[in-house]
């Protein structure tokens, strides 16, 4: 599965490593994910999800439900 926050949607970068002679090789930058187990009392089940830190902050701010709604909204779920 590729690494995609499956909340926000966020994926990997593309850039450049630039050495001290100003030569540049592709490189990827990769989203901080993490793979983790909500329970949402709605509707009484455990859900595992692959979310970025950024995103599971939110989660905690906002709460589980709320931005499984906005998810949905989206479309991304």
């Amino acid at each position: 599965m590729s690494r995609v926050c499956q909340i926000s949607g966020k994926k990997a970068m593309v850039g450049n490593n630039v050495s001290h002679s100003n030569k540049k090789t592709k490189r990827r930058f990769n989203i901080n994910l993490i793979k983790k187990k909500f329970y949402i009392p709605s509707e009484n089940k455990w859900v595992t999800l692959k979310v970025t830190a950024s995103t599971l902050k939110t989660i905690d701010k906002k709460g589980i439900s709320e931005v499984l709604k906005l998810a949905k909204e989206k479309g991304l779920l």
